[in-house]
């Protein structure tokens, strides 16, 4: 019989919200995480605003112990751990730390580090950069400052394919728990707002404004126009079921199937297609048993309408039936954070029954025709939510996650 995989703690650092409830309070009321940026000079860009973190002090979460020269995402991510370990009560002692296991999502972590980085060898020298610093411009300190600062010894892993780097984590860290090699995971992902990555998403006309056009972020509308750049941090434990069980943690949904595809010719959907209907058969799940859809979809034209496209072939006509909001229209596109923060919502509305909105949705497009709960959140019971990721690039991942039912 295959392993079950419940969650048991969750913590998010988010442009509306910091920590599981304040989160899930900000997506019910709709509130938009999205102010003018101060983490750098905007003055050479037309675009001004982001979903930046205001008031982040990872002091609070940390302390004063070796969080002096970490870097921005390394913070974020310790400081979501911390949340995580301390909701699920988990707590890693030296006797229980080895088949423990990281596993997170990060793909543009480490560029601002390795910007600066490089920044005084090349002015300066190399005999006049900081070692210290140097452990940052790697992609895989953030995971590996988890594991150091929290002392946890099992695996860990770095998963860096961008836009489904953090539904990848998670089923990464579902497949070590499944055939016996970890007990628990850390999964998740980071992302940091950054002048590097901004500057690069900016020169490409990816974000809305960059044209000198009135930014906006309404994912589905026929007004989209690019992405809103942003920062977050989510990590959700994940345990066996068994296990969460006999400590008796307090089970907040489980995971019941995901799949995971690469198509780079994909402008009709189709590797989202194939990774949600493989994440169907392997949670056992029917096209009917899908009470609500975690959107990926990010105001970029091409993505919202291949995901449309992607979910009416799937469900067919049920796909009229399901709602599908999108709470990047509140907290932005965040890129390697962004699915772990989606599944942090679903969570939400998996324990209290409220779907968010798709806020700032005012005008319909013909190829985006389903039920995207627009502007106000509904109530509604879901027992199963289905969580999506897109890459333009054409990776694609589809994680199902249930209400857990207690078994006398």
């Amino acid at each position: 019989m295959r392993k079950k995989i419940a969650i048991t703690g969750l913590g998010v650092i988010s442009p509306i919200g910091t920590g599981k409830d304040d989160f899930w309070a900000g997506l019910r009321e709709g509130r938009t995480g999205f102010r003018e940026i101060t983490l750098f000079d905007t003055s050479p860009f037309a675009v001004k605003v982001a979903g930046e973190i205001s008031g982040f002090d990872p002091l609070a979460y940390l302390g004063k112990k070796g969080v002096r020269e970490l870097d921005r995402s390394t913070r974020l991510i310790c400081s979501a751990a911390k949340l995580a370990l301390d909701d699920a009560r988990l707590v890693i002692t030296d006797d229980n730390s080895n088949p423990v296991g990281i596993s997170i999502g990060a793909t543009f972590g480490s560029l601002h580090s390795i910007s600066q980085f490089d920044r005084v060898g090349l002015t300066e020298g190399p005999r006049f950069v900081n070692p210290s610093h140097f452990p940052n411009t790697v992609i895989n300190s953030p995971a590996s400052q988890v594991s150091i600062r929290f002392g946890i010894k099992g695996f860990n892993t770095t998963i860096s394919n961008g836009f489904c780097a953090s539904l990848d984590s998670l089923i990464y860290a579902c497949d070590f728990l499944r055939l016996n090699r970890a007990d628990a995971v850390l999964a998740g992902g980071v992302e940091e707002l950054c002048e590097e990555t901004f500057q690069g998403f900016y020169l490409l006309g990816c974000l809305s404004g960059s044209d000198g056009s009135e930014p906006v972020c309404c994912p589905f509308d026929a007004r989209r126009n690019g992405v809103t750049l942003s920062e977050g941090a989510s990590v959700l434990v994940l345990e066996d079921l068994d296990a969460a069980r006999k400590r008796r943690a307090d089970i907040l949904a489980v995971v019941l199937g995901y799949g995971s595809t690469f198509d780079l010719a994909e402008e009709e959907g189709e590797g989202l297609h194939r990774a949600v209907t493989a994440a169907l058969a392997d949670s056992g799940c029917s096209i009917h048993d899908i009470d609500y859809i975690s959107s990926c979809a990010n105001a970029s034209r091409d993505i919202d309408r291949m995901e449309t496209k992607a979910i009416k072939g799937v469900f067919g006509e049920a796909s009229r039936k399901i709602p599908a909001s999108s709470i990047k229209s509140m907290i932005g596109e965040s890129f390697s954070a962004s699915g772990s923060l989606s599944l942090a919502s679903a969570v939400g509305v998996i324990r209290d029954g409220i779907i968010p909105p798709t806020v700032n949705y005012r005008e319909k497009d013909p190829e985006c025709d389903l039920d995207y709960v627009p502007n106000d959140a509904r109530e509604k019971r879901a027992d199963r939510v289905l969580v999506t990721a897109i890459d333009p690039y054409g990776q694609n991942a589809a994680v199902i996650l249930g209400r857990y039912e207690e078994e006398i």
